[in-house]
């Protein structure tokens, strides 16, 4: 094996940890043309990775940039199978340690948490302020202008080195922050394969793209270590809110944030505070059209939902988007065959609008978050004959494998 140019003696674990790495990254990715061309010849491949981490050598490969539309307009940076495999790999190594010191509200990209706890949670700050609606309380809901484009990388590998300094403990902590310097201060912008037309750009603001990123900032969307990194980011932040302004009834999903107090005038008195700790420490912007400040009975949109008093609603525009994606896949079905790529997207897409709707797995939430017949609305009434017998079809086998209760699809429809 190549000497490693770092001051110690390889990693003994490193080959099982890339391994690992790339059997976590390659679940959802198996059916993409780099995956495909990866594992033709995997362990060459993980050793020729390895090789190049060991000896200093890797150096990210080329992106695909692309629109997607849904749930909104946003541009996506696809990384190369190859760098995805050292995301994983890098992300295994330091989660464990950033969890130590995020804060329980923050949902984004973490195990155990995502998008129907931060709903929950933000319902039950709602009917504890409220002291079960019984008294006044306000919900003030905020946002960071172009928050990927804008953070700044100098910041982030600053904050991140000295992190792991102080709490990696491991042997190979050198290749470690070669590795998340490389990663930071790569800007995928520079030499990306673009998918689809330059027109599909038009209409998203310039603050919502890396190729109009000041220089110096922002973090490609897409990428699992831009969402890990996003959170390491607006960590001090959630402190500052947590503990310097002492803020009980606070929850964040990426840039969006809630905050919920009893005072009006006071949860007005945060905005301009929280504008200039955004701005002189991370060198942030609040939205300056996003800023929400009601009384609770009025509501609150939070993550494709509405959050009253008693109920949940999906907002209308997660439903438009649902049938929009329908659509779109029954036009395919009308068109020819779907290929086993189109199936396996379509499998994609519904499970990702059901997962959204559907409230199984939060076991509070279900309570107050009913939306069987708005599911079963879609699936029966919009979603052609041939893609619902193909669903039906393959929900039943999965029921089976995992020998559930035979009739029911996915996500407890």
């Amino acid at each position: 094996m190549q000497c490693s140019v770092f001051d110690y003696y390889p990693p003994a674990g490193i080959t099982e940890e890339l391994f690992a790495a790339y059997f976590a990254c390659r679940k959802n990715k198996r059916n993409t043309i780099n995956a495909l061309l990866f594992e033709k010849h995997f362990e060459k491949n993980l050793f020729q990775l390895e090789n190049e981490i060991l000896s200093g050598n890797y150096s990210p490969g080329r992106s695909i940039a692309f629109i997607v539309n849904n749930p909104v307009k946003r541009e996506i940076f696809a990384a190369d199978f190859r760098d995805r495999v050292v995301h994983h790999w890098l992300i295994a190594k330091l989660n464990p340690l950033f969890e130590r010191i995020f804060i329980n509200d923050s949902y984004a990209c973490r195990t155990g948490k995502g998008t129907h706890l931060g709903i929950n949670r933000v319902y039950e700050f709602i009917k504890s302020c409220s002291n079960d609606y019984k008294r006044d309380c306000y919900i003030l809901k905020l946002d960071i202008a172009g928050f990927f484009m804008h953070i700044k990388r100098k910041i982030l590998f600053n904050s991140l080195e000295k992190f792991i300094l102080n709490h990696y403990t491991a042997e190979d902590k050198s290749m470690v922050l070669e590795i998340c310097k490389i990663i930071v201060f790569n800007n995928p912008a520079n030499n990306c394969i673009i998918k689809g037309r330059k027109s599909d750009w038009d209409g998203l603001p310039n603050n919502k793209s890396l190729f109009h990123s000041p220089s110096g900032c922002g973090l490609p969307i897409g990428n699992l270590t831009s969402q890990v990194f996003a959170n390491f980011y607006l960590n001090p932040f959630d402190h500052f809110i947590k503990t310097s302004l002492n803020i009980r009834y606070y929850g964040r999903y990426v840039d969006d944030f809630v905050i919920v107090h009893q005072n009006k005038e006071y949860l007005k008195s945060l905005i301009p505070k929280i504008r200039a700790y955004l701005k002189n420490e991370l060198q942030l912007e609040l939205h300056p059209n996003k800023i929400y400040l009601q009384h609770f009975s009025k509501g609150v949109k939070f993550l494709g939902v509405v959050i009253k008093p008693h109920r949940i609603y999906i907002a209308n525009r997660t439903k438009g988007n649902f049938f929009q994606a329908i659509q779109k896949q029954n036009k395919i079905a009308r068109d020819h065959k779907p290929t086993k790529e189109e199936q396996a997207a379509f499998l994609s897409i519904m499970n990702s609008y059901l997962g959204i709707l559907n409230p199984c797995k939060a076991s509070q939430q279900g309570k107050h978050y009913k939306t069987y017949k708005l599911r079963k609305r879609m699936i029966r009434k919009h979603l052609s004959g041939w893609w619902e017998n193909y669903f039906y079809a393959k929900a039943y086998t999965k029921m089976l494998a995992k020998r559930r209760v035979v009739g029911k699809p996915f996500y407890c429809l």
